[in-house]
Order: C-alpha cells, then sequence, then structure tokens
C-alpha cells in the first residue's frame, strides 16, 4: 500500500511526504511496518532555513502500539534527498482501523522564515482474529509440557566445566611437579687458602690493633681462620665456640697437629673480645703470625677447580688425614 500527499504550495518543488504499510491485514498481534518518507529536492534540501520535522507517533495511539522504530536516515536519489523511517506497528484489537494523517512540518522550504505543513494520507488495517472452525468440537486445554532433556541444551556448560576442571588439575600438576629453583652462587675464583692469605694481608695494613680498635683485630683474624676452616675442611667453624671448633677439628690430622697453637690463639681473641682483655703488642703479632703458620702447615697440595657451587651444597674438603 503506498501513499503520496503533495503540499500544493509546494508541488512546483515536487516535495513529498508518504506513508507506506508493508501490508493492511494482519492477525492480531503481528506486526506491520510502516514506512515514512519525505522526498526533498536537493536545491531546497541545502538552503540554510530548511529543516522538515518527522512527526512523532506515540508509543500507543488508538488500537496501535508503537513496537519499535529506526532512527532517521536520509540517502541522495538523483537530485533528490529522501529522508525516511520505519516504524513497526501491531494491535491487539480486531477489527478495521484506520491509521491517522502524520503530519511533516517544513521550515524554510518556499521562502526564509516560512512554515509549512504536509500530511500522510490515513492507512487503514483490518486486524483479524485466529479462524475457528465451529463445526468442530472443542477440544479440551491441554496440561503443561515437559520438555525431554537432551544433552546438547546444555553442551556450553559441560564445555566449560571441562574446561575449568582441565585448566585446574593443569596447574595442581604443574604446581606439584615444578622443580624447585636452585640459586647458583658463584664463588669466588681463588682457592680458600688464597682467599684467607689475602684477607690477612689487608688486616694487617689497616693496622687496627695500632690504632687502638682491639676487638675488631681478633674478631676479623678469628673470623678469617674460621672461614678458611669451613670451605676448605668442611667444618662449620663460625657457627662454633673455640672448644667445639677444637674438638671438631681431631679428625683433620693436619688440623689437629696445630690443635695447641689454635688453641692459644682462640683463648686470647675470646679474651680480647669479650673479656676486654689488653694484649700486648708481641701477643698481637704473635696471633698474626700463628695465624700464617695455620694456614700455610693445612695448604692443600692440590687447589680445587671447581668455581661455581649450588646453594645449600658443602665444597668438598681437601682432607689429608
Amino acid at each position: 500500500m503506498g501513499l503520496l500527499y503533495p503540499l500544493s504550495l509546494l508541488a512546483q518543488n515536487t516535495l513529498e511526504v508518504t506513508a507506506k504499510a508493508d501490508t493492511g491485514s494482519i492477525r492480531i498481534g503481528e506486526q506491520i511496518k510502516l514506512h515514512l518518507s519525505a522526498t526533498v529536492p536537493a536545491a531546497t534540501f541545502s538552503k540554510s532555513d530548511f529543516k522538515l520535522l518527522f512527526p512523532v507517533v506515540p508509543d500507543s495511539l488508538d488500537h496501535f502500539e508503537v513496537v519499535s522504530r529506526t532512527s532517521l536516515d536520509t540517502v541522495s536519489r538523483q537530485d533528490m534527498k529522501v529522508l525516511q523511517q520505519t516504524l513497526t506497528l501491531t494491535s491487539f484489537d480486531s477489527g478495521h482501523w484506520e491509521f491517522p494523517p502524520l503530519k511533516f512540518e517544513v521550515y524554510g522550504a518556499t521562502a526564509a522564515n516560512s512554515v509549512d505543513t504536509l500530511f500522510s494520507q490515513p492507512l487503514s488495517f483490518d486486524v483479524n482474529t485466529v479462524a475457528v472452525d465451529t463445526t468442530k468440537a472443542f477440544k479440551p486445554i491441554k496440561t503443561v509440557q515437559a520438555v525431554p532433556w537432551n544433552i546438547w541444551d546444555y553442551w556450553l556448560y559441560i564445555v566449560i566445566g571441562a574446561a575449568v576442571v582441565l585448566i585446574a588439575l593443569g596447574l595442581w600438576l604443574y604446581f606439584r611437579k615444578r622443580p624447585e629453583k636452585k640459586v647458583v652462587e658463584t664463588l669466588p675464583l681463588v682457592t680458600p687458602y688464597e682467599l684467607a692469605t689475602q684477607q690477612l694481608k689487608t688486616l694487617k695494613d689497616e693496622k687496627l690493633w695500632q690504632q687502638g680498635d682491639i676487638k675488631q683485630y681478633y674478631t676479623r683474624l678469628t673470623d678469617i681462620l674460621r672461614s678458611y676452616f669451613e670451605h676448605q675442611f668442611g667444618i662449620a667453624a663460625l657457627e662454633q665456640t673455640s672448644e667445639e671448633l677444637l674438638n671438631n677439628i681431631k679428625p683433620v690430622t693436619k688440623l689437629n697437629q696445630q690443635r695447641d697453637k689454635l688453641r692459644s690463639l682462640l683463648a686470647i681473641a675470646d679474651l680480647a673480645k669479650f673479656a676486654k682483655l689488653q694484649p700486648t703488642d708481641d701477643e698481637h703479632e704473635d696471633c698474626m703470625r700463628k695465624t700464617e703458620e695455620i694456614l700455610e702447615w693445612t695448604r692443600p697440595k692440590e687447589e680445587p677447580v671447581t668455581t661455581t657451587a649450588v646453594q645449600g651444597e658443602k665444597p668438598q674438603a681437601q682432607k689429608e688425614l
């Protein structure tokens, strides 16, 4: 069904508005597509004062409901501009109904500040009920029918659940079997003997006891010796008391041969560190000399080749029992 309603004042400009429906008859509740359009000459459309307002159709009007409406669209067609909009209508009242004319307001089409009004022609619709064959007997109302269970109705949930389970299982296996990271500690490229010798030389050069820092001197001296025992012979000397250290060096023959010298050295160092004893200058030098003698006596014949070791592993002691 097509309807055209040109305005006589604008006939020479062929400005037209139309309202077309895709059908004139529906069953109750069915929908109708109502196409509204306005055809405007391009020269008129380009005027600065020109403005065209489409009709504002309420959501509900007599016997009709507006289900949806599109936005206003503009297309070019030769020398014309076509503005169009589509309304979706429905009706729940059976009967023959007329859809009222729709008003289009036009500004500035014929002259500046001019106001004109165009109307579409009314449309008629037949809204029919569902045909009933009265010659047949009435059938009872059916009870609620249960929908049979179908696994394909739940396939998406099953896939998502399976994916979650697989991901959780994979994470559990990964964290369960993931190897622990072992920090590789780079050991100095010198042997324990060389390191202790260098540290003793540095201690001498600092002249701590000559400057009156007796406690620091003996602390450094004994730490150098204990660290040497720990790295060279695998004795946890840094964590032991002097007496424990003297007992633990017994299995190492070379160390045990220097046991008396070490006992004397540790005794003076303990008194200086913990009892604030002030040893003489000769005792300071004697302790340094004893330390050097112990190092020299226990110096391994073969230097270790390994330059790196895994944290937590004790270096192999070169014991010469």
